[in-house]
């Protein structure tokens, strides 16, 4: 830890113990006096399911009862309500944090407001007030898990926006009394109080990857819309961080660093709300942020296959900044590049799979969608993008609806010295045939809970690439910690009409005196993809090698001969892989001592799928051929 970050967490411990004998239960006054415009286009008509359930991580929240909001309803376990930066929310004798915080982002509000206004009865109206004005009872500023985490108060935030412009508080304010008592004297407070949260406790160092994103962002939007007596010293602060961060955080192409696929539509809302919002309201970002932006939208659509899949790589905790899933389609990479189709007014990002769905709505109104229509529709083509100074390597040959999707992974571990949400997964890759996944990144599963299920999805026996004597490329220093960084290096990279080579490299295994080589070789005309790994032993010692592969749960798998394999999906376009003769793999799924053959398909929710492994021992320096074919 740098002296800089040292003082600052030292300043920042010092403003937490002040306040927990100052500030608990502050509650500031309400003001109606000066009401936002309104800044989106919601629907005048709307149809959409009843608002009961709601699931949290695969369990079941039924908002209609009482919530009790320091409840794991998944572990019936009770987070205390101490002053809040004093909770132990990471060992989990409380619970699972994550099921709690994610209840308490409120953004099933939403589906409540948009009941209410496809069918004006009031007890839509009172659900909302009694789960805010609950809320509010249950959580005194600064008292229980609820104010432990920025990003948090920052989602509510921007969710409370969607909910003002649904219910058209203006206008109703002045036709219901106690509507307007609860928006005076709960609401506004809230909000207001949220925004000076968001204010004081701005992630630095280490901790400013995407919570700083969702605090500037949160904070710039608080301030753009409601009009409270520091409003412009929240704009300014939050466009400040927005404009610094959108560069600093990404590559010149617009890849974001933390090396996480899946976060990239969580922060690259933050973006283009705060975008949104601010030109709307007279604060426009400068020429670099839209710049970026677009960047960020085109490595999105480079990142899909054929069906519009955008494959794993890196941590993923379903996060989402709005939640507006009351249509069919709840798809938010496809649902930004319609985004992206309007902001740039660019047929690019317009495509045969693309629809303009709700969230669109609420964002550009019917203008929007005739401009949205009036694209051109953009023709899918196979168009590979080889990303050298950032080390991903997005392969595709396309015909019709067939498509090899090689996704080539010779990048850093992560973003700053932390490197929260990457794993380790050097010289990795993963396939996917004709828009669907054959080998996998098997994903997250958890981030606090369950050490070792942690431990084994983010290291790099879970990911398509050789491990050495055991250990991970990088050390493992917590659930979101890594230490003792590995570094990549691309070696070459050559691409014809008639082939891909690449080849890259990684320091990790160099304290065990092994360095790890691969080379990519993917024949076009032939429809094969040739792996060579080089592992050049630097000692005299006998070491231990693991190579997985691992597969979709969907895969039908054929074994052909010891090291030969064929792999499909259902109706689908057979592969066949054929390991080196010095390797026999066998079949392992749904192991737990050691674990290995597991996928989770999203957050605290995992099931068993087949790998692929091979194990050797050797002496000296090995070199393996890997060969993958359609037939």
């Amino acid at each position: 830890m740098s002296i800089p970050e040292f003082l600052y967490r030292v300043r920042t411990a010092i403003n937490k113990k002040i306040d927990k004998h100052t500030k608990i239960g502050y509650l500031p006054k309400g003001n109606i006096d000066h009401l936002p415009k309104s800044l989106l286009f919601i629907p005048k008509e709307i149809k959409i399911l009843e608002p009961k359930n709601y699931s949290i991580f695969g369990n079941t929240l039924n908002y209609e009862n009482v919530i009790d909001w320091h409840y794991d309803i998944s572990n019936k376990k009770h987070f205390p309500k101490g002053y809040s930066f004093d909770i132990d929310t990471r060992s989990g004798k409380n619970g699972n944090v994550k099921i709690v915080w994610e209840i308490n982002r409120l953004q099933y509000l939403t589906h409540i407001c948009l009941k209410f206004l496809e069918r004006r009865e009031d007890k839509y109206l009172n659900q909302f007030i009694n789960i805010i004005e609950s809320w509010k009872k249950e959580n005194p500023y600064l008292e229980g898990v609820n104010w432990y985490s920025n990003i948090e108060v920052n989602i509510r935030i921007i969710n409370w926006v969607i909910c003002w412009e649904i219910l058209n508080v203006n206008e109703l304010i002045a036709q219901n009394h106690s509507f307007k008592n609860f928006v005076e004297s709960t609401w506004l407070p809230l909000i207001e109080l949220h925004a000076q949260h968001a204010y004081r406790y701005e992630s630095k160092y280490s901790s400013s990857n995407n919570h700083l994103i969702a605090e500037a962002s949160g904070l710039f939007i608080a301030g753009c819309y409601w009009s409270f007596k520091d409003s412009h010293k929240w704009i300014r602060k939050g466009q400040h961080i927005l404009e610094r961060e959108i560069i600093k955080q990404h590559s010149e192409n617009g890849i974001n660093k933390e090396e996480a696929s899946e976060y990239i539509q969580f922060i690259t809302d933050f973006f283009m709300l705060a975008l949104l919002i601010g030109k709307r309201s007279g604060h426009n970002f400068n020429k670099n942020y839209t710049k970026t932006l677009e960047k960020i939208f085109l490595y999105i659509k480079h990142m899909m296959d054929l069906s519009g899949n955008v494959p794993y790589y890196g941590d993923d905790d379903d996060g989402k900044v709005l939640s507006l899933n009351v249509d069919i389609y709840n798809d938010n990479f496809r649902s930004l590049l319609t985004t992206a189709a309007i902001l740039f007014e660019n047929p690019i990002f317009k495509n045969k799979e693309s629809i303009f769905d709700l969230k669109n709505r609420v964002l550009f109104g019917e203008e929007g969608e005739k401009q949205f229509n009036a694209l051109t529709l953009e023709q899918v083509t196979a168009e590979s993008k080889l990303y050298k100074n950032e080390g991903h390597f997005l392969i595709k040959k396309r015909k019709g609806n067939d498509e090899i999707y090689l996704h080539v992974d010779i990048a850093p571990l992560g973003y700053l010295s932390i490197a929260a949400h990457g794993h380790a997964d050097a010289l990795s890759f993963f396939l996917n045939i004709d828009g669907k996944p054959y080998i996998i990144d098997p994903g997250t599963y958890t981030y606090h809970s369950f050490p070792q299920w942690r431990a084994y999805f983010k290291g790099t026996l879970a990911h398509n690439t050789i491990r050495v004597d055991g250990v991970d490329q990088a050390v493992n220093g917590g659930p979101c910690l890594w230490v003792d960084h590995y570094t990549t290096k691309v070696l070459e990279v050559k691409d014809t009409a008639e082939e891909t080579i690449l080849k890259g490299s990684h320091n990790g295994y160099e304290k065990l005196g092994v360095q790890h080589v691969r080379t990519y070789n993917f024949n076009k005309l032939k429809d094969r993809i040739t792996i060579h790994d080089k592992l050049s032993a630097q000692d005299n010692q006998t070491h231990y090698y693991e190579y997985p592969m691992h597969l979709h749960p969907e895969i039908i798998i054929a074994q052909l001969s010891p090291n030969k394999f064929s792999i499909s999906h259902p109706e689908k376009r057979t592969v066949v892989i054929e390991f080196d003769k010095r390797l026999i793999p066998s079949i392992v799924k749904g192991a737990e001592n050691p674990i290995l053959g597991w996928f989770s398909p999203s957050f605290l929710q995992k099931q068993p799928t087949s790998v692929l492994y091979s194990k050797l021992e050797a002496t000296g320096d090995v070199v393996l051929e890997t060969t993958i074919y359609l037939t």
